[in-house]
């Protein structure tokens, strides 16, 4: 393991890229059903903040999810997103998309590279899907595009099969390769020898590597942190750490952390103030809470969680009972 260096944290890495996920893993809250003045606001946000890349939500296939359920950003036509955002002529920050394997229909809906306002393809994977998701690598790289791949729900992976994994996004042609703490269930010391991993495969085949945090522990932060100290470049944030259960790593910690004068935070504390703290008033629930703390320990998928926050349980023993007899 490399010895860290004071100057990665004093110091300016120009290598390092930030990537606001708030529309894609906070729409896994919402629905996806953002306004258009939200979606336009935080886009200029986050040219103002200097943020590298925007990821605007999932490109998900209209046979599996329903658009009567789900808002705009769940789709990412990019119809919507040149009429909310703009042309993008400038290429001020560069725009991005999720595509899920099994859940898109990648090979119709994602549009060559020089017909569409977007520049990085997403792609989210469990290891037993690596093939699935190889295809759509090479499919979004052979239309232009700048292509990563998020390994999800690592913590609960044989680390043989994480290698392998790895092996085969080396010998692929994806240009970024993400750390993804799923469950919030990893602590720091356990991402530094992941993120050793990653970045020797990283290194052999010439990609970089990225961290994706949740915050079931409170550690989203604290894990991005550690990761870049590591040599993770390619870093996730979301404003006030909006997402899926526990939400991420908040991208206010993330800017007023970087040394690098591109990024101001002065935007992004305006932007928490006019929107996101009246979206949490509005009745839309994320963030850090005991039931999210559980599941990040007992290293489980929050979904249980989530379903415990919806039904407003306040029952934290029986629930942790429920949590540790099952099988």
């Amino acid at each position: 393991m490399k010895e860290k260096k004071l100057s990665e944290f004093m110091g300016v890495r120009e290598s390092i890229r930030v990537l606001d996920a708030t529309l894609r893993d906070g729409g896994l809250v919402n629905n996806f059903y953002f306004t258009d003045e939200f979606v336009k606001a935080l886009y200029e946000t986050n040219i103002k903040a200097g943020v590298d890349y925007m990821e605007l939500g999932y490109k998900a296939s209209k046979e599996i999810f329903s658009t009567d359920e789900f808002g705009t950003w769940k789709f990412c036509d990019d119809e919507d997103i040149l009429r909310v955002i703009g042309e993008n002529s400038e290429k001020k920050i560069k725009l991005a998309v999720m595509a899920d394997v099994g859940r898109c229909d990648y090979k119709t809906d994602i549009e060559d590279r020089a017909n569409s306002p977007v520049d990085l393809i997403r792609v989210a994977t469990y290891v037993h899907q690596m093939p699935g998701a190889i295809d759509i690598i090479e499919d979004a790289k052979k239309k232009g595009y700048e292509v990563s791949c998020n390994i999800m729900a690592i913590s609960t992976a044989q680390e043989s099969d994480v290698k392998v994994a790895l092996e085969m996004l080396g010998n692929s042609s994806v240009d970024v390769i993400y750390i993804v703490d799923s469950f919030g269930a990893l602590y720091p010391e356990q991402i530094a020898r992941i993120a050793d991993l990653y970045l020797e495969y990283g290194e052999k085949y010439n990609k970089q590597i990225g961290m994706h945090a949740h915050n079931n522990q409170q550690l989203a932060f604290a894990n991005t942190l550690e990761a870049c100290g590591d040599g993770v470049d390619f870093l996730d944030g979301t404003y006030n750490g909006m997402g899926r259960g526990a939400g991420n790593c908040s991208i206010e910690n993330l800017i007023g952390c970087l040394k690098n004068p591109k990024y101001s935070i002065y935007p992004v504390i305006k932007f928490i103030e006019k929107y996101m703290i009246p979206l949490r008033e509005s009745g839309v629930v994320w963030g850090y809470d005991m039931q999210y703390l559980l599941t990040g320990i007992l290293n489980q998928h929050p979904r249980t969680a989530i379903s415990y926050t919806k039904d407003n349980r306040k029952d934290l023993v029986k629930y942790y009972d429920e949590l540790t007899q099952q099988e």
